[in-house]
């Protein structure tokens, strides 16, 4: 018998087959998807890799496979995606099956990988009526072994530092009874449970209202057939898309099948995970990388042999090894980060449609401002269209008010906040009220400028300006993460006239402690988020203590409920609305819905919009919070200028240290794809925007197309020459409709 194998590599050149001997003593517990370790190369140590196919006959293979992993094997099925994967998003079949790997173990040498925890556990030796009847009878006279015999007759099994703690009782105490034949200690293992500190209520079904239940029905009709269906719930902010969620879950539990929930952001997924595990409680797993590398490991583990059957997690979460699938959800559809951006960059979207339909079970898209792009297949009635236009407990969406910003500064306002803002805030603050500040930039200024000789502080690794940090008194790269001493003198003509301009969330925060020093705020952005559970912490924070203000950046605009907020400030509407992306206006809209959707879900609320561009119409249909009315303008352009969901965009991009070598490389893909006739539009290799980082030279590729296996073909045609083969220094990287 012989085995077709993927060598674990990410080198572009070991993306092929090799085939080996199997060994007589392994042909039966050998199989698609185990994993192997193999002799390659003239290297002494064993390489590993993954079988991906089994044959009788083989004219290459000359060496045998060394040992199998029978534990850390994969399906068939996992198999099979990864090959599609690799195809479709230009990787090696072996990136696209690390994702599919137990966290932590895929390392090459085996004896690296993250192993269960091992601990002691105490236990009874004797009967409980034996003990109580020597404690009654005075044959164990000591308080602290009475302490800990009655403690363990309800506790059995405890971990023995937890029953140090609880009990307040030494291990000398616990060794004595223990010789005495009262207790016995086992090793055993130890559960990394990422909800040790979650105390929860439980939490029962709520009666849906009109809308919510032909929503139901509908996609229940899918559960019950078992197959295969897409759908979007279009709700508006508040208008319970989650208990429709929890309800179809529960149907599907019934059916004795499982769930897989993706959200987007790290930030909303204790909020998301509270709300089920009160409904559903030990059931459910999270899967996410703000977890220990252990915790995931043990969730994971719980997955695969069927003790958690609902998952929560971003997008990675798709891959989980859950049996028996029943739906999948995907809340918050429309954000970007369900787009990978780093290899493989795969869509979770597209995976989750096709794990759907192999499951044949319902996938349910949901949102409040869904992508422009799945709003277009649902009106084609590609996709089930379900539309959610109240708000579940009948309160009304908030206010929203646009202020012109140039309107500011003709009258004198300097501050980051207009005058109309700083009124709202106060009558908040009197009458005990929170308030969100949106902001999508971190740090204190966001370029340093010479005013003599025009200088821009740039990183040494990139070509961006640093942004300074107040705190550390520090410039930071955002991209690279250099950083260096905040300037006050121009080092390129000694100048003390050094301007720091813009805004970030660290100035924003400063600003409000001046303006209102007698608010309480705390600020929430990729800063004072870097330590485990942070999200979290800030969030409860804000929401139990009642926190005057919170500032914050992308990650306070979705998903989250807080009862007490009744106004929302949009510091600059204006920072996302002129990027380079063709998407640029619809996430502006997004952006100011989902952040408007924070204030009055309980008690009237109310909206600042500040802008520089009042009559933009992603600023006028945000005030409304009209998305239809922003849809149909935004798709009338997108036809006309022939962008998704009309075309795809292919970005070929190519990185390196040698700028020569990449004008020459980009030059021969670009000549190489333009031959053969295709019907695609291909622009010219020119420099990205930001055309370094790193200290790699960056170029790129943009065609625009259908994407199909013909174009797939064509584009592996353009990469795949020798002589791009034997560059040394380019990295080509191919992103199908990159974010």
């Amino acid at each position: 018998m012989f085995a077709e194998v993927i060598i674990n590599s990410n080198a572009r050149a070991l993306n092929k087959i090799f085939d080996y001997i199997v060994p007589t003593n392994m042909e039966k517990e050998i199989k698609v998807g185990a994993r192997v370790f193999v002799p390659f190369g003239n290297g002494k140590k064993l390489d590993d890799g993954f079988v991906i196919n089994l044959k009788e006959e083989s004219e290459f293979a000359n060496k045998e496979i060394a040992k199998i992993e029978i534990e850390q094997s994969l399906t068939e099925d996992n198999i099979t995606l990864a090959k599609l994967m690799a195809r479709k998003y230009f990787c090696n079949i072996s990136d696209c099956i690390k994702l599919m790997l137990p966290p932590g173990t895929g390392s090459k040498e085996s004896n690296n990988r993250v192993k269960e925890k091992k601990g002691n556990f105490v236990y009874l030796k004797k009967e409980k009526d034996e003990i109580n009847f020597l404690i009654e009878n005075g044959k164990i006279k000591s308080e602290k072994h009475v302490r800990v015999l009655t403690f363990l007759e309800q506790n059995d099994g405890i971990y023995i530092s937890d029953l140090e703690i609880l009990a307040d009782v030494s291990k000398a105490i616990l060794k004595t009874l223990e010789k005495n034949g009262y207790i016995e200690i086992i090793e055993g293992k130890i559960e990394r449970n990422p909800f040790i500190n979650k105390n929860i209520e439980k939490d029962e079904q709520k009666k849906l209202n009109q809308e919510q239940q032909k929503c139901f029905d509908g996609i229940n009709l899918s559960i019950e057939k078992n197959e295969f269906s897409k759908n979007l719930i279009y709700g508006i902010t508040g208008s319970g898309k989650t208990e429709i969620y929890l309800q179809l879950i529960q149907r599907v539990l019934e059916k004795e099948r499982a769930a897989i929930v993706l959200v987007p952001e790290i930030s909303l997924t204790p909020q998301m995970v509270d709300r089920f595990l009160a409904r559903f409680g030990e059931i459910v797993a999270v899967l996410h990388s703000r977890l220990s590398t252990g915790e995931r490991y043990d969730e994971w583990q719980k997955i695969a042999i069927g003790e958690k059957k609902i998952v929560i997690g971003a997008r990675s979460a798709i891959f989980a090894p859950i049996k028996n699938l029943g739906i999948i959800i995907i809340d918050e559809e429309h954000d970007i980060s369900y787009k990978s951006d780093m290899t493989p960059r795969y869509n979770a979207k597209d995976l989750s449609k096709y794990i759907a339909e192999k499951n044949n079970c319902p996938l349910v898209l949901g949102s409040a401002t869904p992508e422009i792009s799945t709003m277009y297949n649902a009106k084609k009635n590609d996709i089930s269209l379900y539309t959610l236009t109240k708000r579940a407990n009948n309160s009304n969406l908030p206010e929203v008010q646009v202020v012109d910003l140039r309107n500011e500064l003709a009258i004198g306002n300097r501050s980051m906040l207009s005058f109309k803002l700083q009124n709202e805030i106060k009558e908040n603050l009197e009458k005990k009220k929170q308030t969100i500040l949106f902001l999508n930039r971190r740090g204190y200024s966001t370029f340093i400028i010479c005013r003599d000789c025009g200088y821009v502080a740039k990183c040494k690794n990139c070509n961006i300006s640093l942004t300074y940090h107040i705190k550390e008194n520090k410039l930071k790269c955002h991209y690279c993460g250099y950083e260096t001493k905040a300037i006050t003198e121009c080092p390129e003509c000694n100048s003390k006239k050094v301007k720091y301009f813009g805004t970030g969330t660290q100035k924003l925060e400063d600003e409000i402690s001046k303006l209102f020093p007698e608010a309480s705020t705390i600020r929430m952005d990729i800063d004072t988020v870097s330590k485990k559970n942070s999200h979290e912490e800030i969030l409860n924070t804000f929401k139990n203590e009642n926190i005057d203000i919170l500032i914050g950046t992308q990650m306070v605009v979705k998903g989250h409920h807080f009862p007490n907020v009744t106004l929302v400030g949009v510091i600059a509407a204006d920072s996302s609305l002129n990027l380079d992306d063709y998407r640029a206006v619809e996430g502006t809209f997004q952006t100011l819905v989902q952040v408007a959707g924070r204030s009055g879900r309980e008690e009237k609320g109310k909206v600042i919009i500040q802008t520089y561009n009042p009559d933009h119409y992603a600023i006028i249909d945000a005030q409304k919070q009209d998305y239809n009315l922003f849809y149909n303008q935004e798709i009338e352009l997108r036809k006309m200028l022939n962008y998704p969901p009309f075309c795809d965009i292919i970005m070929i991009n190519f990185q390196g240290t040698d700028l020569f070598e990449i004008q020459k490389i980009s030059e021969l893909v670009y000549k190489r794809i333009k031959s053969t006739n295709s019907d695609i539009i291909i622009y010219k290799p020119v420099p990205s925007p930001i055309d370094k980082i790193k200290n790699k030279y960056r170029w790129r590729i943009v065609i625009k197309c259908k994407v199909t296996t013909r174009i797939l073909d064509i584009i592996n045609y353009g990469i795949e020459d020798t002589r791009i083969k034997k560059a040394k220094n380019t990295r080509i990287i191919v992103d199908i409709n990159p974010r």
